[in-house]
């Protein structure tokens, strides 16, 4: 089972509210702020903030522009 693209058009960053990318098996956020990734395991996204990655600023871009996305305003 893949991971459900229409839960990915409400879920939300639980930090900033930014949207979510999915790249993976992780949802990245769109926050500059924050750039956190969650993790998905067995297709449940695990969207604790205590458990998310804060990715380094330029795999965080290189992220985003490969989606074609822009950064979550602040």
């Amino acid at each position: 089972m893949a991971f459900d693209e229409k839960l990915l058009e409400i879920l939300v960053c639980p930090e900033s509210k930014a949207p979510l990318l999915l790249e993976g098996d992780h949802l990245v956020s769109t926050d500059p702020k924050t750039r956190r990734r969650y993790r998905i395991e067995d297709d449940i996204p695990i969207m604790l903030i205590e458990e998310a990655e804060v990715l380094p600023e330029d795999t965080w871009r290189s992220i985003l522009e490969r989606h074609g996305a822009e950064p979550f305003p602040s």
